[in-house]
Order: structure tokens, then sequence, then C-alpha cells
């Protein structure tokens, strides 16, 4: 766009009446990021952003304890002897007044925890008997049973000529197919 002194008076008229960037491109017919660029440009006074969020100076409530728990007295047991008090230097002093159930128990760390151990595998050298020996796998890999054909292969080929016909199978013409 050719910014004519016209059109930078315009945008100046609509940034400071405190249009969006959008609206001042759609009056104008220019794109947004135009309007924003040139008022760069221009050096004009930023916009205040969009995105509403509280006042930070707003105090945040502080959290509410939750209550002490109230210590319920038991169903009352039949009369017993009463029992005599200690002494006051034998006593010892009250750790709580709440029931011995209901006593706050001291946290513990917990232990940090480990990853788990990978899953052990069976890891077994590619025993080829020599560069001419087949090495198409026969069983399931990981267990005992798994190995090689180790029959001898084809020459500049990885396979005895059995698995070579398994291995690599000639495309078929399209026009086979058509019919």
């Amino acid at each position: 766009m050719e910014w004519t002194a016209e059109a930078i008076e315009t945008l100046r008229a609509l940034w400071a009446e405190g249009h969006s960037t959008a609206e001042i491109g759609r009056r104008m017919g220019i794109s947004k990021n135009a309007v924003v660029g040139k008022a760069h440009r221009l050096s004009l006074p930023p916009r205040p952003s969009p995105i509403r969020r509280e006042e930070a100076s707003a105090p945040v409530p502080a959290p509410v304890a939750a209550p002490e728990p109230v210590a319920v007295a038991p169903n009352p047991a039949p009369a017993a002897a009463p029992v005599a008090p200690r002494p006051a230097a034998a006593a010892a002093p009250a750790l709580s007044t709440l029931p011995p159930a209901t006593q706050p128990v001291a946290a513990r760390p917990l232990p940090p925890r480990r990853p788990a151990p990978p899953p052990t595998a069976v890891v077994r050298p590619f025993q080829r008997v020599g560069s001419r020996s087949c090495c198409w796998p026969i069983g399931e890999p990981g267990t005992p049973e798994f190995r090689f054909c180790t029959a001898e292969a084809i020459p500049s080929k990885p396979y005895c000529p059995e698995h070579a016909a398994v291995a690599y199978v000639k495309a078929r013409d399209r026009r086979d197919d058509a019919a």
C-alpha cells in the first residue's frame, strides 16, 4: 500500500478515536497488519491489551484454616473405681487434648520413586556362518527357539533361493489385473 499523507492522517484520526486495528483496516480497505505496522513506524501510542485481567493489586484471600476437630467423649462406661492422680513431677506433659486415634501423625517423607527397569530382552548376536549364509529369521525373536536359516545364500543377496523367492516378489503388470 502506498501511504499518502491523507491515508496517514486518516490512520492517526481513527487511532486517536480508539478503534481496533481490524476496524481501522476495514474502514481504510487495508489489512490489520498493515495498520499495526504503520502505527508502529509512526510511534503511535500502543493499544491496551484486549485481554481482561484482574488487577494485580487486588488482595488474594488468605487460605482458611480447617477447624480443629472436636473430641467426642465415648459412651459413658460403667462407674469405675476412682483413680488417684499422679504427682505433678511424675506426670508427663499432655501432647494433645485429642484422643489418640485423632492425633496428627508426623508426616514422613516418601522415598524417591525409581523408574521401573526396562524389560530384559534376549539379545543374541547374529551368528552368520559366513557372508554366504541366509539370514532369514525363523521363530519369534526373544524366545530360545529363535534362529536364522543359515543355508547358502544367493550371491549378492542375503537369502537362500527358497527365502529369496518369498522376499523378492516380482511386481505384476497392471494390465494383468485389469481383467
